[in-house]
């Protein structure tokens, strides 16, 4: 079995996370009435109620646990202060094997810290990507491993910090 990876946050997405499994785990009772009813309607086969507050429960759970042990193990802290340098709850501007027009800007977290802006691409900190650039310094080259076996190079143009609407 693997260790449960350590995930950072900010204090508001912690606190957005913690209300959402809250309201899942509150809506557990109200699920299974709605199940238990269904099922009172009879036949099974054909109860396409039963079937779909199933899978929603499913989901539900799934979800719970997800959330339990992303929570379980969080680091809570806020976006870095300064400015030049690529970390956790950085926007990052880069530039791939030295070519300035193939650049991307993204924010270097977890999907759970970034997924809230729809514009912004989010890379891990342990991706090959996310690990090279940690550290980095605004005009520093680094080398990663792709998938395929081949090395890219990633230039860093800027690293701000992270700010939540």
């Amino acid at each position: 079995m693997t260790e449960p990876q350590e995930t950072w946050l900010t204090q508001k997405a912690y606190d957005r996370l913690k209300s959402e499994l809250d309201s899942l785990i509150e809506n557990r009772p109200v699920l299974a009435t709605e199940i238990n009813e269904r099922r009172e309607e009879g036949d099974l086969k054909e109860n396409g109620g039963y079937h779909a507050a199933r899978e929603q429960q499913g989901q539900e759970e799934a979800r719970i646990r997800q959330l339990q042990e992303l929570l379980a193990n969080v680091t809570i802290g806020e976006a870095p202060a300064e400015s030049g340098v690529a970390s956790l709850g950085s926007v990052v501007k880069v530039y791939y094997d030295g070519d300035e027009d193939d650049d991307e800007t993204f924010l270097i977290a977890t999907r759970e810290e970034g997924g809230r802006d729809p514009n912004l691409e989010t890379y891990s900190p342990e991706s090959p990507l996310g690990k090279a650039l940690l550290g980095a310094k605004v005009g520093e080259t680094r080398s990663y491993d792709l998938p395929n076996g081949k090395t890219a190079e990633v230039t860093l143009v800027s690293a701000e910090p992270y700010h939540e609407d």
